[in-house]
């Protein structure tokens, strides 16, 4: 992650106002049809909310964020009062309503169609790992949740794994081969913030506790297009990631666990079918009408 230093004072203002010419002239890029401009400006500032986490955000924030002026933002803001998008908590805060993520979850469920297959199949490929389904958690850019799996007749409670794990330990960003793929790929702000939470105490002994390393897990994780984790949220078991990605943006991951004593290093075969279906789902979930998943 890159940190920008200004050369001097004098400059830093006009460096400022060079950065938010150049975002609104990407914003303003490219051939337009009537009214589809205005419709991208929302779409900036609803995914402003997004990235930027938090309780609540002014216009002048999310201004600064996208590139927009403060009157179009102020604009759209009011608008989607009146379309249930935004609420106003306080005096010029306003936050994403919840009916936002009611729709994030219709589509999701939409572009997770045959999801389970794509699970299975992992599965067998595998020979009978468990494939586990992670997406970003949508009340939290900063978390994951598990919306699927393939675990054949496995007990998970036999194999050690507790809900107390699920709820806990795997829903960190800081913890475990899918936990990282996701954090590998979010805005530089999210990751800060999870990089300043504690690592759960129920962690297993490889998570990683110093951040420095962790950043450098991430970067890895960016240059492979999978991540490794050895005996990170539970003991005794080891796993492979890669990232779903959707349009760009990372959405999810799918996960591969098995025991250490069969995987004590994950096989060419585990990777690639893992990333395999990965891209699978990514394809999914980026699949436009008229156009094959």
């Amino acid at each position: 992650m890159g940190h920008r230093t200004a050369a001097s004072q004098s400059t830093a203002p006009e460096a400022a106002q060079h950065t938010g010419q150049a975002r609104r002239s990407t914003a303003a890029a490219g051939s337009r049809t009537p009214g589809s401009g205005h419709a991208e400006r929302v779409f900036l500032v609803q995914t402003a909310f997004a990235e930027l986490g938090g309780h609540a955000h002014g216009p002048g924030e999310i201004a600064e964020f996208t590139g927009l002026d403060d009157s179009v933002v102020y604009r759209i803001l009011q608008s989607g009062i009146y379309q249930r998008i935004f609420e106003r908590v306080d005096r010029g805060l306003y936050r994403l309503r919840t009916s936002a993520a009611q729709l994030a979850f219709t589509a999701l469920d939409h572009r997770l169609d045959g999801a389970q297959a794509v699970l299975g199949d992992l599965r067998e490929a595998t020979g009978n790992g468990l494939a586990f389904l992670y997406m970003v958690a949508p009340f939290s850019g900063a978390q994951r949740q598990c919306v699927d799996m393939a675990v054949g007749d496995s007990d998970l409670a036999e194999l050690g794994m507790t809900p107390r794990d699920v709820l806990s330990v795997t829903r960190s960003l800081r913890t475990g081969a899918s936990g990282r793929t996701i954090l590998a790929y979010l805005p530089e702000v999210l990751q800060q913030r999870v990089l300043a939470e504690p690592v759960p105490d129920q962690a297993g002994p490889g998570v990683y506790r110093d951040n420095a390393a962790l950043l450098a897990s991430l970067a890895e994780v960016r240059d492979l297009g999978h991540a490794l984790g050895y005996e990170e949220c539970m003991a005794g078991w080891n796993s492979c990631a890669a990232p779903i990605m959707w349009d760009g943006a990372i959405m999810g991951a799918v996960l591969l666990l098995k025991q250490k004593t069969v995987m004590p290093q994950a096989p060419d075969g585990v990777i690639e079918a893992t990333k395999e279906a990965a891209a699978v789902l990514s394809r999914h979930g980026a699949a436009r009408p008229g156009t094959d998943a």
